[in-house]
């Protein structure tokens, strides 16, 4: 088992959903975020002053797959989220070492 972990543009957000159920995805969690990399926030300008905008807002994606589907997210994710600019987000890809679904009971694969 793999959990993906995925920050995208906000924008991109109902599109990279679209997409994973698509390929069979049946859940994921989504949280909202802020951060930098590459791209270094910018500047706003608000009722006449300027300000540094440091961090910038993200969608963090959590998904849980078997692991002969995690390249398929990987991509899937990657190509939905794309828009060629600085900012597009990262995919990270750990191991799971054990899942439970609480209302059940079911463990592992079961429980995704």
């Amino acid at each position: 088992m793999k959990l993906i972990i995925a920050t995208i543009k906000p924008f991109k957000l109902e599109e990279v959903r679209e997409a994973l159920t698509g390929i069979g995805v049946r859940g994921m969690m989504v949280t909202e975020i802020k951060g930098f990399g590459a791209q270094s926030g910018h500047t706003e300008i608000y009722r006449g002053a300027e300000y540094a905008v440091n961090f910038v807002p993200k969608i963090k994606l959590e998904v849980a797959v078997t692991a002969a589907m995690a390249d398929q997210v990987v991509e899937t994710i990657a190509t939905a989220a794309r828009t060629g600019k600085i900012g597009d987000g990262k995919i990270f890809v750990l191991d799971i070492a054990q899942a439970l679904r609480v209302r059940t009971g079911e463990t592992n694969e079961d429980a995704l």
